[in-house]
């Protein structure tokens, strides 16, 4: 099992490795939902790889710890027989389970746990800062929307009073005397203003936006490119101390003699 996961490991760092010469500029430049939900959705994976790797760990070492508790409490000389004398001394029992427990011991205290976990527990952090990321990157998609939406609405409303304000100018301009020429003048002005500042408005958070998908794309990259192998390393040579430490564990076979074959 376990050199079938080295195997894996391995296959997993190449590609990784390989991701340095990734071209991404042909990919989609914004977070959709979807990508996002699937971002959270691996966050919880690698949490519970987390978890779950650490328990393996865990429960290996108490495993051996109870019975090798088990063991000293059940290693009570046995007499062979009742004639033995009672002063006789007692016969020190050594099961060949003892010694398989201790070496299993020495070899779990040896793995390169704590790398592998800490590798883990690391990618699930650059995956939880790139969803946070792409969180504030949707939001300025939504402000950019909610801002579009705004001055859509304002331009209308500016524009049937300006088609009104024209028709009003038209029919009054047989009137020379007409005294609130200054005021609608004055009032077009603030409207326009409105539009155009609503207009610098989206123009900046549309900016703003656009920023933050960059940031987002090469930081994720970047991260990414950084910590997988540092992940699918350290599982690898995980695996190999694993399997190096079980196939040292079984039992070796009894080299043939050869004289008693021979006789």
């Amino acid at each position: 099992m376990w050199d079938t996961m080295r195997y894996h490991h391995e296959s997993q760092l190449k590609i990784v490795i390989a991701l340095r010469y990734l071209d991404i500029s042909q990919s989609p430049k914004d977070t959709t939902e979807h990508h996002h939900e699937r971002t959270y959705q691996l966050w919880v994976v690698v949490q519970d790889w987390h978890s779950q790797f650490q328990k393996l760990v865990t429960h290996q070492k108490e495993y051996i710890k109870a019975l090798n508790s088990w063991l000293k409490l059940n290693l009570i000389p046995i007499e062979s027989s009742l004639k033995e004398k009672v002063s006789s001394p007692p016969r020190i029992q050594t099961p060949p389970i003892q010694e398989l427990l201790h070496a299993w011991h020495d070899h779990l205290e040896k793995l390169p746990d704590e790398l592998a976990r800490t590798a883990i527990f690391n990618f699930a952090a650059v995956i939880n800062t790139i969803y946070q990321q792409q969180e504030e990157e949707l939001k300025l998609k939504q402000k950019c929307e909610e801002t579009r939406k705004d001055l859509a609405r304002k331009t209308r409303q500016f524009q049937e009073w300006y088609n009104k304000y024209l028709q009003q100018r038209a029919s009054d301009e047989s009137d020379p005397g007409r005294a609130d020429d200054n005021t609608q003048k004055d009032l077009l002005g603030e409207k326009q203003f409105m539009v155009d500042s609503l207009q610098k408005k989206l123009d900046d958070d549309e900016e703003a936006y656009e920023r933050q998908c960059l940031q987002v794309r090469e930081k994720s990259l970047t991260s990414l490119k950084t910590r997988l192998p540092e992940l699918f390393r350290a599982m690898t040579d995980f695996a190999d101390a694993c399997s190096i430490m079980y196939r040292n564990l079984s039992p070796k076979p009894k080299p043939h003699n050869s004289s008693q074959s021979s006789s």
